[in-house]
């Protein structure tokens, strides 16, 4: 189970990890000699262990962070799972990014937490949200202002595009190229909930000007690596 909730996805995963008891086998058996009436005893407050599971989606229905309930094929669900699978996307990458020693992965992780603001204003449509909901899930333009920085930083350091180029350029700058088509895949989900009224226009902003930093970051991370870059070349039906 996963609830979006303000600030990002609540992953009840994590709340288990941090809370779960050892296995009973596991545990310390006390010193020799001492009586079970002597070990300290479980607390009555300890905190019941939340199931993964809840049921509630099996009929094909979820829940909005309004509290509305909408089919799980529903265009917010569409744009929330496939921002969540651009997350997913970076995460991956980012392993590769991390094993070259690349300082930008810190952005990358950046990117990821915006992700999250990103699910939390698509998880609350305008057309039943109360001004409170709107207030805690605005999604600011410092966002969108800090990948163009981010942008003219690495583009600076490139050579000028020439040529079409296909992805390619090691393993980074691959994976970059493949969350860049996600990116855009999410934004293709969110522009009709912007263009509906049911969502803030920052976030297809903030979507569009993702997908140009990750081309950029792509071509960067060949770059840095000394990796070449393949470039698109018309098909010769002749040769």
């Amino acid at each position: 189970m996963a609830v979006w909730v303000l600030g990002g996805r609540l992953g009840l995963r994590r709340c288990l990890g941090a809370c779960r008891l050892p296995c009973p086998r596991f545990q310390s058996r006390g010193s020799p000699g001492v009586e079970d009436g002597d070990r300290p005893q479980p607390s009555s407050k300890t905190p019941k262990i939340p199931k993964i599971y809840t049921k509630t989606g099996d009929k094909g229905f979820s829940s909005t962070f309004t509290g509305e309930r909408r089919a799980k094929d529903d265009q917010v669900f569409e744009a929330l799972g496939t921002t969540d699978e651009l997350s997913s996307a970076i995460g991956f990458a980012m392993e590769f990014i991390a094993e070259k020693g690349h300082p930008f992965v810190e952005e990358l992780e950046k990117i990821q937490c915006s992700l999250q603001d990103v699910g939390s204003a698509l998880a609350t449509p305008r057309s039943s949200a109360r001004e409170a909901h709107l207030r805690h899930t605005t999604f600011e333009t410092g966002r969108i202002l800090e990948l163009e920085r981010w942008i003219d930083k690495y583009s600076s350091q490139l050579p000028p595009l020439t040529a079409f180029i296909l992805p390619s350029g090691g393993r980074s700058s691959s994976a970059l190229h493949f969350c860049r088509a996600v990116c855009r895949r999410a934004e293709r989900r969110v522009v009709p909930l912007v263009q509906m009224g049911e969502t803030d226009a920052n976030v297809a902003k903030f979507l569009n000007r993702l997908s140009d930093y990750l081309f950029t970051l792509a071509r960067y991370a060949a770059m840095k690596e000394g990796n070449q870059e393949k470039i698109y070349k018309k098909n010769d039906p002749s040769d």
